[in-house]
């Protein structure tokens, strides 16, 4: 299972399963093997574009295989784009690449509804042999429909998610994406989308080889449960995440109600609403199922929240 919000820290340790390599551009005076981990790019008061200039001077990257870009300057009102266009443009130069990884920041730097992102299409044109792609921050986050053959795991963590991103993620064709994990949050931070955006991902034709569906982080989480239960996509997943968001007895009664879950290997509910009597009816449902309803949370006097918004 993914980790879960607490857990995921700045991958200045490990990242796609590789010991994280800190770029560090003084003492970069030789050239550096690249294929030996996922290097890690960040700047603090100073120009990210330079940094990366350097890297591609002083690295051998096209041996590196995994890429994660922390922090830039003014990342709250400078978005991510002139440095996917870096990125786009040296395309040519990391061959190896399969895993990237652009807003890397935790929240002492930049809340992950402040981070400015930008258009990531260009990244999956311009990296076709690209496994791996992870997005922190949802605001101004674009994609337009593409078809890409190898991309077996798209992530996006964000406070909120805007109708158009969803319905351009649910408009690609991802032969070969295993994994997909949006992170829907709330309208206060951008999240206009509807659960009808999130039908074509549903519907799952787009998606024939997904193992792992995550809707999460919502606060329509009892909509999308319900939208959920009724999906063709379902059948053919072994992990499905609808935790970190509002999810009632009204959501759960809705899977309970719906096709069966108990192929399933993992059914993460975390971060919820429940009533003890609807855990236990979920838990004796699902026996044979994996399911994760830790973190129950109470409402305050009618006050629902979502796990991660601003």
């Amino acid at each position: 299972m993914p980790p879960r919000p607490e857990e995921n820290d700045d991958y200045q340790e490990r990242y796609a399963n590789l010991p994280v390599i800190g770029w560090d551009r003084e003492g970069a005076e030789k050239p550096k093997p690249g294929g030996s981990g996922a290097w890690y790019l960040a700047v603090l008061d100073e120009d990210i574009l330079e940094e990366m200039d350097a890297f591609f001077e002083h690295v051998d990257t096209e041996t590196v295989p995994a890429l994660v870009i922390g922090h830039w300057d003014d990342m709250y009102s400078t978005s991510s784009a002139p440095i996917v266009a870096k990125l786009v443009a040296n395309a040519h130069r990391l061959p190896a690449l399969r895993a990237l990884f652009v807003g890397s920041v935790g929240s002492d730097w930049c809340e992950i509804s402040w981070i400015k992102q930008s258009d990531i299409t260009a990244l999956l044109t311009a990296f076709p042999d690209l496994e791996r792609l992870e997005i922190r921050g949802g605001d101004g986050l674009a994609l337009s429909p593409v078809r890409h053959e190898r991309l077996r795991m798209l992530r996006v963590e964000s406070g909120g998610l805007s109708g158009a991103f969803v319905r351009g993620v649910a408009a690609c064709d991802f032969p070969a994406l295993e994994h997909l994990e949006l992170w829907l949050g709330v309208e206060n931070y951008g999240g206009d989308y509807t659960v009808e955006d999130l039908a074509p991902i549903l519907n799952g034709d787009r998606l024939p080889a997904l193992k792992h569906l995550g809707l999460q982080d919502s606060d329509r989480q009892d909509e999308i449960a319900a939208a959920v239960a009724s999906a063709p996509v379902v059948a053919r997943l072994e992990n499905l995440a609808l935790s970190m968001g509002v999810l009632t007895d009204e959501g759960a009664e809705a899977l309970l109600g719906g096709q069966p879950l108990t192929h399933l290997d993992q059914l993460d509910l975390h971060h919820h609403f429940l009533s003890e009597p609807m855990m236990e009816r979920v838990e004796k449902a699902l026996f044979v199922v994996g399911v994760d309803l830790g973190d129950r949370q109470f409402d305050d006097d009618g006050w629902f929240y979502v796990a991660v918004d601003e």
